[in-house]
Order: C-alpha cells, then structure tokens, then sequence
C-alpha cells in the first residue's frame, strides 16, 4: 500500500483544522492543536490518533473521552 497517510481532518474534510473554513464556526479541533500527539503514526499534531483524543467530532456529533467513542471511531 502506497497510499497518502492523512491527518482526520483531512480524511474526513471537516474543516476543523487550524485556519479550516469551518473553524469560526466549530472552532479548532482538539485533535489539530494536541502537540503532544505530533509524529505519532506520521501524523500532525493528533491527526492520526483523534479517536484518542477528546472533544472531537465523530459524523457531526460532538465525542467524549476515548471510551465513549471507541466503538464508533476505531
């Protein structure tokens, strides 16, 4: 497989990243701002760990802590 790895947000074009076109209205998403995520599985920052991260949004709904969320996002 030699596909592009992507941070979530850019998988799932929600628009929350840092200066996304959704971020005035959803704010940043934690996942995009967590540093203490950054390199992990290549990623930026948490964007390919954000179903470990809480606070962020899962198919439009605002998600808790990883045991809340890990039967719907892993």
């Amino acid at each position: 497989m030699t596909g592009t790895r992507l941070n979530c947000w850019e998988y799932k074009q929600c628009g929350r990243e840092q200066n996304g076109e959704r971020t005035a209205e959803l704010g940043v998403c934690p996942a995009a701002l967590d540093v203490s995520f950054d390199g992990i599985n290549r990623g930026k920052n948490g964007g390919r760990v954000c179903w470990a991260i809480a606070g962020t949004f899962c198919e439009g709904k605002l998600q808790g802590a990883f045991a809340d969320k890990r039967n719907s996002c892993v």
